[in-house]
């Protein structure tokens, strides 16, 4: 495994980009962006999740030591051409599930690792796909119910009940959950080489 000797910031709230950075073996500290995000009208899936993910880095790399490894991210579901954020509440929630039930899903994910002491910046983008089963109205009223839907894009989560509702997935999988650790890997080796 690898051994960073430096400063390393999670530039999310995410509890899953949490929890993969722990199951890496990283250590880290958390500082999250307080600003406001903002979509510019005519990117491409993979432009907005890098975009946003790159809009959380400038914010906190202002704030953090110069010998900081910051890492943020940014994840949207994609369907039929709409993105897909978090559901703002639960009806949202439940037509975000009903419109993806049965569907094609692209899941991107933008990822910023930037070595403020060699001010150098990475970026990566990852496109996973997933197949969910056609679901009944119950199902998606009880899944809302456990409340896992309200804080991921598209509305449910893999990585938790709502493994239950995809038949496949072709792509890495981490991605899907919050980041791809994988590539997190191979960059953090590239950094320290």
């Amino acid at each position: 495994m690898i051994n960073i000797n430096r400063r390393i910031v999670l530039g999310s709230g995410s509890p899953r980009r949490k929890e993969l950075l722990e199951m890496m073996g990283l250590k880290f500290e958390i500082v999250k962006s307080d600003i406001e995000e903002v979509v510019e009208e005519g990117l491409s899936p993979a432009e907005v999740v890098r975009s946003l993910a790159l809009q959380k880095a400038e914010d906190i790399i202002k704030k953090v030591s110069d010998d900081t490894l910051l890492i943020t991210a940014d994840s949207i579901v994609v369907c039929e051409g709409k993105i897909i954020g978090k559901p703002k509440d639960e009806q949202d929630a439940y037509d975000m599930l009903k419109f993806l039930s049965g569907k094609k899903q692209y899941v991107y994910t933008g990822m910023i690792v930037w070595d403020k002491l060699k001010d150098k910046r990475h970026e990566i983008v990852e496109e996973s796909i997933l197949y969910m089963k056609v679901l009944t109205d119950l199902e998606i009223l009880d899944y809302i119910k456990t409340g896992e839907s309200m804080d991921k894009a598209g509305g449910c989560g893999i990585q938790t009940r709502g493994a239950v509702f995809f038949e496949r997935m072709d792509g890495d999988f981490y991605n899907i959950v919050g980041l791809s650790v994988s590539k997190l890997y191979d960059v953090l080796k590239e950094v320290e080489s």
